[in-house]
């Protein structure tokens, strides 16, 4: 059987929050001053914007040791957002995800076995529509950088921040992930409850519906694996600069990153 999870109290999980959005904050700090900005940075308030540079510029910044939110999204987000609703049935499905699961959290508890059954048929109809490979690449586009929105993803790993071209970074894991359901491991789960993305055999990312709690309930998350997302990364976008030794720079980045003047 399932086991239980173990629920956080809502102080608790507002604090977990808090230190994560804080983390997020300094890390993207850190960079702003790596690359020369003044002292007094303020971070853009846009969270696939966490620092623009002097070239007006906007970065993803990612720091964390084992796993990064894409984004973790109510049912508005997909009504609201054109560029999921275009993807040829994604952001439709995305919404009858959600739509899998009753109104309020305290009927999802009474039968979550029908909830569950009934999410296996969008969940299977999306990783279908995501073995696509162009809407797998308009998918992460607007999942890691809202489309064009940020230029960059920059990640600090290792103590240094590496900065990656955006259309770099969606080609190398769209060429590279192989889309799939969950399977049920154990007696008494659900198959077909999480889109999953794939590489070299291994789950790199997941999306799927977050029902775990009155705060989060029928909201749809999409997680990634930070060391193995680097990995491929780093096997597939070769070092091609350095803006200093705490900057390193990948792919195409230097035909657009860095170029400002620097202090002497």
């Amino acid at each position: 059987m399932e086991s239980t999870p173990i629920r956080k109290t809502r102080a608790s999980s507002s604090e977990s929050a808090r230190e994560y959005r804080q983390r997020g904050h300094d890390d993207a700090l850190e960079f702003a001053h790596a690359i020369g900005m003044s002292n007094d940075y303020k971070n853009d308030i846009n969270a696939k914007k966490d620092v623009i540079d002097p070239s007006g510029d906007g970065h993803s910044v990612k720091g964390g040791v084992k796993k990064w939110q894409v984004f973790l999204y109510g049912k508005n987000r997909f009504v609201l957002d054109d560029a999921f609703r275009v993807m040829n049935g994604i952001g439709d499905l995305l919404i009858d995800c959600i739509n899998s699961f009753p109104p309020s959290f305290s009927e999802y508890q009474l039968n979550k076995a029908e909830a569950k059954a009934k999410l296996r048929v969008p969940m299977v109809k999306l990783a279908e529509k995501l073995q696509s490979h162009a809407r797998l690449r308009a998918f992460l586009g607007q999942s890691l950088f809202c489309g064009t929105q940020a230029s960059y993803l920059t990640v600090k790993h290792d103590g240094v921040f590496h900065v990656f071209w955006n259309n770099d970074v969606v080609t190398a894991l769209a060429n590279n992930f192989e889309v799939c359901n969950s399977k049920a491991i154990t007696p008494g789960q659900t198959p077909e409850q999480k889109v999953l993305f794939r590489y070299k055999g291994l789950n790199v990312g997941e999306l799927e519906m977050r029902n775990d709690s009155l705060i989060h309930y029928q909201q749809i998350r999409f997680n990634m694996i930070k060391p193995k997302v680097m990995e491929l990364l780093f096997q597939n976008i070769p070092q091609t600069g350095q803006f200093n030794e705490k900057v390193l720079i990948y792919g195409d980045a230097p035909k657009h990153f860095g170029r400002w003047p620097r202090p002497k």
